[in-house]
């Protein structure tokens, strides 16, 4: 018998002075059985960097045609593409002739650096991607904070997060580009 996702609710309070944009959000997000707490708290994490009424998760790891995020305009065109992880150059060429924007996200030591040596060459000529890679220590931090049901006050101004929590507030700068 196949294991289902498992189902996480997050009030998530964004106050994002760096792009005057100041809302709350009421999601739900299904967590993949083979998909870590580090990995459902970036989807987190990436959507309140990225935040608008027009944002959404994505089937993600159970589709091959799809991001983990996306933003489409009202007419349907994808706007924004966020990846997560270390996606292959044929999923990049692809999402880069579709979006307007690509975002891949990497984390964990050592392998995304690897990655990203051996895919920089070949990745370069893409004008609409940006790779950024997220501190482990920031990472695991995130994961040890998820609970079924989640209240998240989210500050970002000059490109430094405060994510509070009823834990211990988080202080940090995302997403060093590569």
């Amino acid at each position: 018998m196949a294991l289902g996702a498992t189902i996480f609710k997050a009030e998530l309070n964004i106050v994002d002075m760096d792009r005057h944009y100041y809302q709350q959000h009421s999601l739900t997000l299904a967590q993949h059985p083979s998909e870590t707490d580090e990995r459902l708290m970036i989807r987190l994490l990436v959507f309140a960097l990225h935040a608008s009424d027009l944002l959404r998760f994505t089937k993600g790891l159970s589709t091959d045609d799809e991001p983990d995020l996306w933003q489409k305009s009202l007419s349907d065109e994808i706007e924004l593409w966020v990846e997560l992880g270390l996606p292959s150059e044929k999923r990049l060429k692809k999402a880069c002739g579709r979006a307007q924007q690509v975002i891949v996200y990497t984390y964990g030591t050592g392998s995304a650096e690897q990655w990203w040596k051996e895919m920089q060459p070949q990745l370069a000529r893409f004008k609409n991607l940006s790779v950024r890679h997220l501190d482990t220590d920031i990472t695991k931090k995130l994961a040890k904070g998820m609970q079924r049901n989640l209240d998240i006050q989210v500050s970002i101004q000059d490109s430094e997060v405060t994510w509070d929590t009823d834990q211990t507030p988080l202080i940090f700068t995302p997403g060093v580009k590569l």
